[in-house]
């Protein structure tokens, strides 16, 4: 079984405590469009649901659907700046911002990271390293469609490199490109032969199996802008 195949198996059944909340499989073309997309008139719930939960783990992702995330990462040296994996950052009701909470803290620099031998032992009288300071997320600027967020240096004049974030990232609106594509995995399961199209219900782990061919260079074409890439 490939790592892509586990990841699969995984998504449907577990999240990762205190990293991704608020997603969950579901299928991103409703019964009324399945003629639109070119689905025969037998095509069940089913299919269209195992169908968005692949691309859901093709792009890395709980869901496409807005999602609530949290990341831990280093900020780029002498920039102050991070860039988050899953895009884009929307808000959710009742939150203004995508930018739920903004915690940050000056850790020991690795080589090459310490602008000034000074401020580290500013650091360390100050008892700074380790401690986390929780930001006012208006003074942390970000980018929507980038995921980029720039932060403000320490109250004493250093620079952060530790952040923790939690936002919330997806789309609003499916695009016709998902639904596309997710018509297109149903169509290629359905021709598959050995999957059981004559059954009621669909077996995930054949689904699972066979998630290398059902996502074929077209598909993947069309779900490539939404693939989540961890930078941090």
């Amino acid at each position: 079984m490939t790592e892509a195949s586990l990841l699969f198996f995984a998504m449907l059944f577990t999240t990762a405590p205190g990293h991704i909340t608020g997603g969950h499989i579901m299928g991103y073309l409703l019964p009324t469009d399945y003629a639109t997309y070119g689905l025969s008139a037998d095509t069940t719930d089913d299919w269209v649901t195992m169908a968005s939960a692949l691309i859901d783990s093709y792009c890395h992702r709980t869901s496409l659907n807005p999602t609530q995330y949290e990341e831990r990462m280093r900020i780029t040296a002498h920039a102050q700046t991070v860039r988050l994996s899953y895009l884009p950052l929307v808000p959710v009701a009742p939150n203004p911002s995508p930018l739920i909470s903004v915690q940050a803290r000056y850790i020991r620099p690795r080589r090459g990271e310490l602008i000034d031998p000074s401020y580290e032992q500013i650091a360390w009288v100050f008892g700074l390293p380790g401690a986390w300071s929780t930001l006012n997320i208006a003074d942390v600027d970000f980018v929507p469609n980038t995921g980029e967020l720039t932060f403000p240096m320490n109250i004493l004049g250093l620079p952060y490199n530790e952040v923790d974030v939690v936002y919330t990232a997806g789309l609003v609106t499916i695009p016709y490109t998902v639904q596309v594509a997710c018509a297109q995995i149903v169509k290629n399961a359905q021709a598959t032969p050995g999957l059981n199209v004559k059954s009621s219900r669909i077996d995930t782990m054949q689904m699972e199996y066979f998630s290398n061919s059902l996502i074929d260079p077209q598909v993947a074409a069309l779900l490539q802008p939404y693939v989540a890439t961890m930078l941090g």
